[in-house]
């Protein structure tokens, strides 16, 4: 009896102890736990820039030498990104950020954080400010990358994750390494085909490939032709129609072309004092501005009128101070297009300042009484581009012509960006880039 009763005693003992340390063990491992589940994700699912706090606004990532470049550095190289945000919110909060390699089609890829990053994987954002003079109170934070604490081994593309101290993430945001391997020459023209040659722009592309073998350009290469560096109907399927020597090229007459569409709509909000062209009002409604701008209409069979733009891009100012990140407002802004309703589609509001996402946040809302499309958005002090876009429900594809219209004349940029599958180290180099635009068509 004496033996039953101590062997009962020891194995409620043993059983103790081993709760006690599988509960040591899940209290330890939910520090990192986010950042495990990231790292392990092999899930195929195509990488985005993403807002997930919906108190979170103006995000940017630009490299430090030009205001609003899109976010590429050289491999080992003295550039560098600036990464900034807003959070609407008048307690500082702590947040991470760790860097993932992406394959050419932006799914992530299955290498290990250490080999491609140098440094601390997981990075405290430091640097914050508080709004000044301001009606919406905001915390404004940023942080430069690479920096001696962690910077990328390897090319190709990347995106940030940044996490807030809860482990929860907050901010992804795309941004690539390049090491330039090819020379990469393009032509912007208006579309060879005669059916086309008012509306489109045609993009031929060679790359030389001197310094480098290619075994299998078919297979091995791949191109990506951004409008305006969107992927709104980016071309990333093209294969060289010809190939000579060390030179593959790209030659096409219809799988390479863009609809032209126009210039884009603007406004300025850099000064919440005076009325600029395109603001009909502006008021003061429950401590916050509130502008209506003049009602847009469709231009779809307008003839062009040359008017200078950013390509969809904004840039954040105010007039009335001296540091722009933390002295510029929110104001609550209202979008509104005239014109009769669709019923196979929907319409939003596309450009920098939306991601080119197309999304209920940016998605307009018919208004019958009015015969309009409507729109809020808040957005920050500065100078916005912006177009609409029809997503066709029924041929499952997005329309910007439909309501802006489209002319060859139209000055575009078209970003190249060409990869080398490198299936040693199992990764996707990112060998050449080319910014070109459509200038000498007009």
């Amino acid at each position: 009896m004496k033996l039953r009763v101590y062997i009962f005693t020891f194995l409620i003992v043993i059983f103790s102890l081993n709760s006690c340390l599988y509960k040591k063990e899940i209290i330890s491992s939910q520090k990192e736990i986010t950042f495990k589940i990231e790292q392990n994700d092999t899930i195929k699912r195509i990488q985005n820039n993403n807002i997930f706090n919906k108190n979170i606004k103006t995000v940017l990532c630009y490299n430090k030498n030009q205001i609003n470049s899109i976010p590429i550095i050289n491999l080992k190289s003295k550039d560098q990104l600036i990464i900034k945000f807003d959070e609407l919110e008048s307690i500082k909060k702590n947040y991470y950020y760790t860097i993932t390699l992406c394959n050419e089609d932006w799914t992530k890829n299955n290498l290990n954080k250490n080999e491609y990053i140098d440094g601390f994987i997981n990075n405290q954002i430091s640097n914050y400010e508080f709004s000044f003079n301001t009606k919406q109170e905001y915390i404004h934070y940023q942080f430069k990358f690479p920096s001696q604490n962690i910077s990328p081994k390897l090319s190709g593309n990347y995106i940030f994750e940044i996490y807030d101290e809860n482990g929860k993430l907050a901010i992804t945001r795309r941004f690539m390494v390049l090491e330039k391997k090819v020379f990469v020459n393009a032509n912007v023209r208006r579309a060879t085909l005669a059916k086309h040659k008012n509306k489109k722009h045609e993009i031929d592309i060679s790359i030389e490939h001197k310094n480098i073998s290619i075994n299998d350009p078919f297979s091995d290469v791949k191109i990506h032709i951004k409008q305006n560096n969107h992927d709104i109907n980016s071309i990333t399927d093209l294969k060289p129609l010809f190939i000579k020597n060390n030179e593959l090229i790209y030659d096409y007459e219809d799988e390479n072309l863009f609809w032209a569409n126009n210039e884009f709509r603007y406004f300025d909000i850099r000064s919440l004092r005076f009325l600029s062209e395109r603001i009909m009002n502006m008021t003061f409604v429950e401590n916050k501005y509130v502008i209506n701008l003049f009602d847009d209409f469709k231009k779809t069979f307008d003839n062009y009128s040359l008017m200078a733009d950013n390509n969809g891009d904004f840039f954040i100012e105010v007039k009335e101070g001296w540091d722009s990140s933390i002295e510029s407002d929110y104001a609550v802004v209202n979008f509104s297009l005239q014109m009769n309703q669709i019923n196979y589609g929907n319409l939003y509001l596309i450009g920098a300042f939306s991601d080119w996402k197309l999304n209920n946040q940016f998605k307009l809302v018919y208004n019958d009484k009015k015969q309009k499309y409507e729109k809020s958005l808040f957005l920050k002090q500065g100078f916005y581009n912006y177009q609409y876009a029809l997503h066709d429900s029924v041929n499952n594809i997005v329309d910007i012509a439909y309501i802006e219209g489209s002319h060859y004349q139209t000055n575009n940029e078209y970003y190249i960006y060409v990869y080398l599958k490198d299936h040693i180290n199992n990764y996707d180099k990112l060998i050449g880039f080319l910014k070109k635009d459509s200038n000498d068509l007009f």
